[in-house]
């Protein structure tokens, strides 16, 4: 199961954030004990004035190759789990993300 659903804009991806993690990467997809598929993702910013948030939208856009406008926070401001939804041709960000998440898994 995708962590992630398609739109007519884009994608919506579930993730699950690390702040102050010791650097910036994707780690794959990760099953939680309620079966929810999720992203995980770490950066090395603090969860302190969003910028821990920030640095997951611009790491986002960078792997994904979109800008860092089509990259926006849906849900979970203040929580590790996170929504959000990136604009762009459905097909291709999903292509993406399951070549950066395929990548990372173990």
């Amino acid at each position: 199961m995708e962590p992630w659903r398609y739109s007519a804009q884009g994608v919506s991806v579930a993730l699950r954030v690390t702040p102050r993690g010791g650097r910036d990467a994707i780690d794959g997809i990760e099953t939680l004990a309620n079966g929810r598929a999720v992203v995980k993702v770490r950066v090395r910013a603090i969860a302190e004035g969003g910028e821990a948030n920030r640095a997951v939208m611009e790491m986002l856009a960078k792997a994904l190759g979109v800008r860092k406008t089509d990259v926006r926070l849906l849900s979970g401001a203040t929580s590790r789990q996170k929504q959000v939804a990136i604009d762009g041709d459905p097909v291709k960000l999903g292509d993406a993300l399951r070549a950066v998440t395929a990548a990372q898994s173990k």
